[in-house]
């Protein structure tokens, strides 16, 4: 037995299991988009806890449904987000959240086709306090591309997450900084 672990309580040992069995099992790396925002990181942790909002900055969002009966995100916590094409939905789930800094969402289920192609997609958005007034957001993408399909669609596939996400964090930062 390790002395060291002896000394850490079991609820913290746990956490850290779970955590670096999460970081170990990501897969891999794809794409990031990052925006800087001019408010304060407390006000933009804030906003991207509110799961209503998602609509109001997700360009393909147009309703979410909060399925786990939770507004604000908590590891576990699911909700629906209804497509603007009005006949698509998307589940999504928070797996991992640091305050202040990282969440981590996986997307168990949806109607497109997305979690047959990806089925390990990963989305880890972080916050990053450049000064008192200015807060990074990045958005980093992970799934595994080793299906012939997914490699031979990869190319298209990033680009279009990359505009997409892009689009999302131009729409939040907007939105942010013109709340009062």
């Amino acid at each position: 037995m390790n002395p060291m672990s002896a000394a850490i309580p079991y609820s913290l040992t746990a956490t850290l299991y779970t955590l670096r069995n999460i970081i170990q099992m990501r897969p891999k790396f794809q794409s990031k988009q990052s925006v800087i925002i001019n408010a304060q990181i407390e006000k933009v942790w804030d906003y991207n806890q509110d799961l209503s909002k998602i609509a109001d900055y997700h360009p393909r969002v147009n309703k979410v449904d909060l399925i786990s009966g939770k507004q604000f995100r908590e590891i576990g916590v699911s909700y629906q987000c209804h497509m603007k094409d009005g006949k698509n939905t998307c589940i999504e789930k928070d797996i991992e959240i640091i305050p202040m800094e990282k969440i981590v969402t996986v997307f168990p289920s949806d109607t497109m086709g997305l979690t047959k192609l990806l089925p390990d997609y990963v989305v880890e958005s972080t916050l990053k306090k450049i000064d008192d007034k200015i807060t990074k957001v990045e958005i980093s993408h992970f799934y595994s591309n080793s299906k012939l399909k997914v490699w031979l669609l990869n190319f298209i596939i990033k680009r279009k997450v990359a505009r997409e996400t892009t689009d999302t964090l131009i729409a939040m930062k907007k939105n942010i900084e013109n709340e009062p």
